[in-house]
């Protein structure tokens, strides 16, 4: 990039790069022209950003775009680089680790998994193989020619506001766990990757925003299901964190205040009804079967009219209205999102749900739209990962071509 402006220069610099460079992600392969007339910038404008860009390693040009007839020189194409920055996304499971590296093209280029250590196990037994899946997958984007630029964490927990910090994940048994120290080299090849750490239910949420072209609004509340329940809610089209970040969760909200003690120390949360260890359990479905297997059973169950897998599932969708009618009735948003677990049992959970929000919405008129996320369960990690590479979209300036020095 140039040579450093004043503040207020530097600013709107940094500003007008970002947007060329989200004009050229969201049309395509653009000219100079279009991009100039997409932001209502002059053509010279532009054409000194789209060459700094050029120069940052953060667009390519493509050759010729089609001139459809018209008079002139056909422009050149430009088009976001697939050999540059890469995000680093990683998501901490009860159950397993997950690490991917995205371009800024947004395509996946390298993915990793393993089992996790699970429920009440020490930070460092997850943090440290967490750690070697991160180095691993950014050894291998670096391998396609790309350079991480910063890596994202989702966590199934309480995430203090603009930390790195988890202050209470109950099922993972932490409890004021910094996550920053632990990851500090992780990834790193020359100098420490710019870490964030967010709730896996926020990160989902903006999966579904960034990556749903269109089909979900920007005013929306998603809730995924798999060992907990978690929410976030989108307002204009950013996420509702609340004061201390802790927005959004559902999941310990009690629909029976009698009800079945929870892992947070509370009564009749909905995880105890619609998460799912409560939905194998009321299925009948044994605990120690391998988590895929016993999903699996679950919804040949119900394909097949089980009883008790269908009993289930509706209970749990009446849990998850009683608590998204509260919510609804709060917020008013344009639609509901099911995510995660929920997603794949959503032909059986609706009806009830839909029951519910029917009985206990106060407001007249139609409920929200109910939405069923295509991302299956790879919302949080995509969220993460696209989370690390807007890094570089939103301050252009903030990476340099070749290695980190």
């Amino acid at each position: 990039m140039t040579a450093e402006a004043p503040g207020p220069q530097r600013e709107i610099r940094r500003r007008n790069l970002s947007r060329v460079l989200y004009t050229v992600a969201q049309q395509g392969p653009s000219s100079r022209a279009a991009v100039a007339g997409r932001l209502g910038l002059t053509r010279t404008a532009v054409s000194t950003l789209v060459d700094e860009l050029l120069r940052g390693g953060l667009l390519t040009e493509q050759g010729p775009t089609p001139t459809a007839g018209g008079p002139g020189r056909p422009g050149t194409a430009l088009a976001l680089t697939d050999s540059g920055p890469c995000g680093l996304g990683a998501e901490i499971g009860v159950d397993h680790l997950s690490v991917c590296a995205i371009d800024v093209r947004g395509r996946v280029r390298a993915r990793a998994e393993t089992d996790s250590p699970g429920r009440s196990s020490v930070p460092d037994a997850v943090l440290t193989p967490l750690r070697e899946l991160v180095d691993q997958v950014a050894a291998r984007a670096r391998g396609l020619g790309l350079a991480p630029a910063a890596l994202a964490v989702a966590v199934p927990g309480l995430v203090a506001r603009g930390t790195a910090s988890v202050v209470r994940a109950p099922n993972l048994g932490w409890h004021g766990v910094d996550l920053a120290p632990p990851l500090a080299e992780a990834g790193a090849e020359r100098g420490p990757l710019p870490l964030s750490v967010d709730n896996e239910a926020n990160l989902g949420a903006l999966a579904e925003l960034w990556l749903g072209g269109g089909r979900v609004p920007r005013d929306f509340v998603h809730v995924s299901a798999e060992v907990g329940i978690g929410a976030a809610v989108v307002l204009d089209g950013a996420l509702l964190r609340g004061h201390r970040g802790f927005a959004g969760e559902l999941g310990h909200m009690p629909v029976h205040p009698d009800g079945d003690r929870c892992a947070c120390g509370g009564r009749g949360c909905l995880e105890q009804y619609a998460a799912e260890p409560a939905l194998l359990r009321a299925a009948g479905i044994a605990a120690d079967r391998p988590r895929a297997d016993a999903l699996a059973a679950l919804r040949e169950s119900a394909a097949a009219g089980g009883v008790r897998a269908l009993g289930a599932l509706e209970a749990a969708g009446g849990a998850l209205g009683l608590a998204l009618a509260g919510t609804v009735n709060l917020l008013d948003p344009c639609a509901l999102v099911l995510g995660g677990v929920l997603a794949r049992f959503a032909p059986w959970l609706l009806p009830s749900l839909e029951r519910e929000l029917r009985e206990r919405t106060a407001a007249p008129g139609a409920l929200p739209e109910l939405l069923v996320s295509e991302l299956d369960a790879g919302g949080p990690l995509l969220g993460a990962a696209h989370t690390a590479v807007r890094v570089v979209l939103d301050d252009p300036l903030s990476y340099r071509a070749g290695p980190r020095g």
